[in-house]
């Protein structure tokens, strides 16, 4: 006698469209970790391009690809005064009575600023680019006179080089460090800066140091030697020269312009500056 038939289970076949789904889904995960694992591999050159660097390759790789950062030489000479002390005047025209003070003050010697980062010449330059900007008290040859004259006193003339918003607006085309737009350049300080790749702003700068020089002054010591560093500087027209390039054109050309008087040449850094590193 047959068996009592019952029912049982019908599951039927699986579509191939869930099968095909199924498929991609596995290859998005598997893929989706690989990219996850080479992450960590990606390297990005000085443009912005990836690479691959797998592991055992970055060796080889660092012994082929050039170094595309430019070495600055510089030269640093020992200072002729260590540990000395020295009076800071004041930014305006110096009078007699200034000079006499700081000859009684004590101390070393003294610093004087003879052309401030707003532009201003305080003395009696015979530049014609200069004229404008002079700014002087009747006494105030007689006063540096006195100062450079003084066998006990160690003079040091201050010049700031590229920051110079007088000369650079009364001379845009010729001197004035410009925008992408073609007019002067502002820094975040509403400030305005000389072009050192422009033989004019260079010639100005060695001038005027080359006439203190002459006066008798022992030391030049200069700030603001470079370019902006605070503003929209990804808006500055390099006027198609390299930065370091120009700044060691200026310094020698000023060394040669200074190479007869036997002055000693000292440069102020910002902390900006130094803590950003060579490249800047």
């Amino acid at each position: 006698m047959a068996g009592a038939r019952g029912y049982h289970t019908y599951r039927g076949r699986t579509p191939k469209g869930k099968i095909a789904l199924a498929v991609v889904l596995v290859l998005i995960i598997l893929a989706s970790a690989v990219f996850i694992f080479i992450q960590q591999f990606v390297v990005y050159d000085a443009s912005g391009t990836p690479h691959l660097q797998l592991p055992g390759s970055q060796t080889q790789q660092e012994e082929t690809e050039p170094d595309e950062t430019e070495d600055v030489e510089l030269t640093i000479d020992t200072p002729a005064l260590t540990g000395v002390k020295l009076h800071a005047l004041a930014q305006a025209p110096l009078t007699a009575a200034d000079a006499q003070a700081a000859l009684t003050a004590g101390g070393d010697g003294v610093v004087v600023t003879l052309k401030d980062s707003e532009g201003y010449v305080y003395y009696d330059s015979a530049m014609p680019q200069a004229s404008a900007s002079i700014q002087t008290q009747a006494d105030t040859a007689a006063a540096l006179s006195t100062l450079t004259g003084s066998e006990d006193c160690y003079t040091v003339a201050r010049i700031s080089c590229l920051l110079d918003p007088r000369a650079a607006r009364a001379d845009v085309e010729g001197m004035g460090l410009k925008n992408t737009g073609g007019y002067i350049f502002y820094d975040g300080n509403n400030g305005n800066w000389l072009d050192p790749s422009k033989p004019a702003a260079r010639q100005y700068l060695c001038t005027l140091a080359a006439e203190l020089a002459q006066q008798g002054f022992d030391e030049i010591l200069l700030t603001d030697v470079g370019y902006p560093t605070v503003g929209k500087l990804d808006k500055i027209d390099y006027n198609g020269a390299d930065r370091a390039a120009s700044i060691r054109l200026f310094l020698e050309e000023l060394r040669s312009a200074l190479g007869e008087y036997g002055v000693a040449v000292s440069i102020e850094l910002p902390p900006e500056v130094i803590t950003s590193g060579a490249d800047e």
